[in-house]
């Protein structure tokens, strides 16, 4: 039998009086990040009991809204890749990705690349 490892996923959030976010940083040992700020995260765990997602989404209040749009669109690139990689179903990935072309384009995000 082998040996499992451990390792932690860390998220520090440090909130107002109004308890709303000011600052997160996330710790990733094995990646080589600690204490590495940023301005927004989302998180998503998957309870299979209820066959539901778990969401958690926090961004701190000096968020700058194009910098969210990208976020967004970043995120929903990233979320058609893992779809197609979990999945094997590279044509509702290709799908999600004509979605994120069109979300990309009415945000005018498109630098040309």
């Amino acid at each position: 039998m082998s040996k499992l490892i451990k390792s932690d996923i860390k998220i520090t959030i440090e909130l107002d009086e109004n308890r709303v976010p000011e600052k997160l940083s996330w710790t990733a040992r094995d990646g080589g990040v600690v204490a590495e700020p940023t301005k927004a995260f989302m998180l998503s765990v998957w309870d299979s009991k209820p066959q539901e997602s778990m969401r958690i989404d926090l961004w701190t209040k000096d968020m700058p809204v194009d910098e969210m749009k990208v976020f967004f669109h970043q995120t929903l690139v990233s979320m058609a890749d893992t779809f197609q990689r979990a999945t094997g179903d590279e044509k509702m990935a290709d799908t999600m990705r004509d979605f994120c072309d069109y979300f990309a384009e009415k945000l005018e995000l498109k630098t040309g690349k």
